[in-house]
């Protein structure tokens, strides 16, 4: 009696909890209309009107008459974005995740959908539509990794991706837990209840979880074929005790099949195998044996795995009794896509071997998500924008679809390398937890509402392009980011920066743009009002200097114009050339602070910077190209003109000439140039990926090119000659425009290069001879 009042206690106990579970129940209708109540279950279902803002609802044509949530789907643009649903979750507690898809009839359609299907940056499922009017169910048992999951689908291949419900089921106690949920969700493959009395699944409220057990009558191909002879079904209206750590449903162990001619034998294909796998058996002796009837069977497996054939099943024995329930189980067994299985009689059993129901789960690797500090910092992006959609994105940022407004990395795990918001609405001030985003390249903010003063971001060592102008900042601006090692660009116009501008930004490294912030100033300009302070007291002496200077400079420049016209037709040398090209101001406030050519560099510092000449990584007419880096970290390519012929030589002096005055992000930089002796060398930036003509034409290894990444190229290629033909002035022609003088940086973004054969457009001159002088079949558009 005491017994009894325990288990009485135990069941109530056990029930109040599955109730309380059942109001925690999530159930998405996707394309309802309205919320309801299902007839058949009971269970609340919601729309995802409000939840949901993309795509469009859908009348399913000829649906399962049976369910009210396939009467309508959702189905959604065929594009490069994904579209997820948030699902509130505890984290580390246990859940089943389910999404089902019926598609209906084909209307306009020329084939079935196939697309992906993601939990969080793990790929779940490929959905593949095969049958009209089949229920396609994908099903994952999850321990929550964090306050909400997303389950989101993208990247159609044909047809456009759907969903029809969404579903979140808590689980109970210690319910599917494995030593390895840390690392892997299980990933459902079969579910099925054997001796089923229809082929109507069974789920809640049979099953509190509303797991759905699947019956074994089902004709589908490959589903559950190669019964064996003699299988017959049983059923038994007895209760069975199922207090155990799974906790099937009654009705599911309430019926089986048994082997009366000593085996049962199945075959099943198991999608997305060979992998390793959770299994269960689940066993109830329903019938009720003699004093001397036995039932022993052992486990046969194609191929024969010993460790779990040896073992001897006896129900009864097993389980303390009849009517209660046995479930051996696999906790980690390694299974081939088609899973022939027997269960056959010892040679001292009477009777032949029963099933109840099976249960296999695929262990399925939980990928990467975006680095946490990272999303971090992109949500508070986003909460600084209220009007607009693109705060609507949901998902992870960077898998298995980018945000329309980042660019990732392809590390693990994936990393924000750009953020780009420019004119997105932004108000309020930068978030100063940008300085952990370590592998931020490039940040465009430009044209927003920003306040406040620039945060501190001088971990950020890997920013190149930063895109502030036209925004509402103040303060001054930090000396630390003159010593940022990669920045090349720095945009601040229009906004109300002060102070002075950090010396180190106007060495010409970094191209900057300051106009427009009444109260910043260079400080070469504070140094020049001091010396005219002081000038005033020592006038004279100052003229008579600058007057004896300049006859020095001008007879010096008379002897070089002189020498320049004996030697003309004999090659040209950069250092004695009478037009050197000068640095200017290539925009309304982009300002360089040395006139004249690019920065000398010694022979000894390129023969330290490239280990001696040691690592070649390319070679062109002009010469070999090596690979170097310079004392301050930077990454140089380092080109040696082949010989000292004039026409090479002339070549060296028009590209260190024009490339000393055209400075643009499509251009490749010459950071400086070496002439000593015979020696004539161009040290330009390093192109971390080569030219365009070694991923057009080079080997399979080089990174493959997709259309969105060519036609960035192609456009980057273009602004580039845009603006010699437009931009300078002279205007310039390059006559040697080819896939091998496009290059490519660490971002895939183009760049022109070699500008050897390169003409300029004289304001005195009527005519200017654009003939091509590079490789045949290569021109400027013009």
């Amino acid at each position: 009696m005491a017994l009894y009042s325990h288990f009485l206690v135990f069941y109530f106990f056990f029930l109040s909890s599955v109730l309380c579970q059942v109001t925690e129940f999530i159930s998405i209708d996707c394309g309802s209309t309205s919320n309801y109540t299902d007839p058949r279950t009971g269970l609340q279902w919601i729309s995802d009107n409000g939840i949901m803002n993309y795509g469009k609802s859908v009348e399913v044509k000829n649906p399962d008459g049976k369910f009210v949530q396939y009467q309508r789907r959702r189905d959604f643009s065929i594009d490069n974005k994904k579209y997820c649903y948030n699902l509130s979750t505890k984290e580390r507690r246990r859940y089943i995740v389910r999404a089902t898809f019926q598609y209906g009839s084909l209307e306009n359609e020329d084939s079935f959908p196939k697309f992906e299907l993601y939990l969080d940056a793990t790929k779940w499922s490929t959905v593949t539509i095969l049958e009209d009017s089949r229920v396609y169910v994908k099903e994952m048992i999850i321990r929550a990794p964090s306050s909400s999951i997303d389950v989101c689908i993208c990247c159609a291949t044909t047809g456009s991706p759907f969903i029809s419900t969404v579903e979140l089921r808590p689980l109970n106690l210690s319910m599917y837990a494995t030593d390895f949920e840390d690392s892997f969700f299980l990933k459902l493959a079969a579910r099925v209840n054997f001796g089923a009395p229809t082929e109507d699944a069974l789920r809640y409220p049979d099953d509190p979880y509303d797991r759905i057990w699947d019956s074994d009558l089902i004709k589908r191909q490959n589903f559950l074929v190669g019964v064996a002879p003699g299988t017959v079904r049983i059923n038994t209206s007895e209760n069975i005790d199922i207090q155990t750590r799974e906790y099937p449903p009654v009705k599911v162990m309430q019926t089986a099949v048994v082997g009366k001619e000593g085996t049962l034998s199945y075959r099943l294909n198991l999608e997305d195998f060979p992998a390793n796998a959770r299994a269960y058996a689940y066993f109830a002796e329903i019938e009720d044996l003699g004093a001397n009837e036995t039932r022993k069977f052992k486990l046969m497996m194609n191929p024969y795995m010993s460790d779990y054939s040896n073992a001897v099943v006896n129900i009864a024995e097993n389980a303390n009794g009849s009517y209660r329930l046995y479930e051996p189980s696999y906790m980690n067994v390694s299974l081939d896509f088609v899973l022939s299985f027997s269960f056959v009689k010892t040679r001292d059993s009477t009777q032949g071997p029963l099933l109840n129901a099976i249960e296999i789960s695929k262990y399925l690797k939980i990928g990467s998500k975006t680095d946490d500090q990272d999303v971090a910092v992109l949500d508070v992006f986003r909460s600084m924008s209220t009007r607009s959609s693109w705060t609507n994105e949901g998902g992870d940022p960077c898998v298995p679809a980018q945000w329309e407004w980042v660019n990732c990395s392809s590390t693990t795990p994936p990393r924000i390398t750009k953020i780009e918001l420019s004119g997105k609405k932004l108000e309020g001030e930068i978030p100063p937890e940008i300085n952990s985003m370590e592998e931020l390249t490039e940040l465009w903010l430009d044209g927003n509402f920003l306040t406040g003063s620039l945060p501190d971001i001088s971990h950020l060592v890997n920013l190149k392009v930063v895109h502030l102008e036209n925004n509402k900042l103040s303060g001054s601006l930090p000396k630390y980011l003159g010593s940022l090692p990669t920045l090349r660009e720095l945009y601040i116009q229009n906004n109300s920066f002060s102070g002075q501008i950090p010396p180190a930004l106007l060495t010409g490294k970094v191209i900057i743009n300051y106009e427009n912030n009444p109260g910043l100033h260079k400080d070469a300009a504070k140094k020049l009002h001091y010396k005219l302070i002081l000038g005033t007291s020592i006038s004279v002496l100052a003229v008579l200097l600058v007057l004896l200077l300049g006859s020095l400079i001008y007879l010096r420049n008379l002897q070089r114009k002189t020498s320049h016209q004996k030697s003309n037709g004999q090659g040209s040398s950069l250092l004695t050339s009478t037009k050197p090209s000068t640095a200017y101001s290539i925009g309304r406030g982009w300002h360089l602070v040395d006139d004249g050519v690019s920065y000398y560099i010694s022979f000894s510092e390129l023969e330290e910077a490239t280990n001696n000449f040691s690592k070649k990584i390319g070679k062109g007419s002009f010469g070999t190209v090596y690979y170097g880096q310079m004392k301050d970290g930077k990454e140089v390519a380092v080109k040696i003109m082949a010989d000292s012929s004039s026409h090479l030589t002339h070549q060296f002096v028009t590209e260190v000439a024009l490339l000393s005055r055209i400075h643009h992000r499509n251009l490749v930089p010459l950071i400086g140039f070496c002439e000593e002796g015979h020696q004539r060398i161009l040290v330009y930036e390093y192109m971390h990926n080569g030219t365009l003509r070694d991923h057009i034409h080079g080997s399979d290894n080089q990174k493959r090119l997709d259309w969105l990444t060519r036609l960035q190229i192609a456009e980057d290629a273009a602004k580039g000659l845009e603006y010699l033909h437009t931009g300078c002035n002279p205007s310039i022609i390059h006559r040697d425009v080819k896939t091998s003088n496009i290059l490519l940086d660490i971002n895939m973004r183009a760049k022109v290069s070699d500008f050897g054969l390169s003409r300029q457009a004289e304001d005195d001159l009527t005519h200017i001879s654009s003939v091509a002088r590079g490789t045949v079949g290569y021109l400027d558009p013009e």
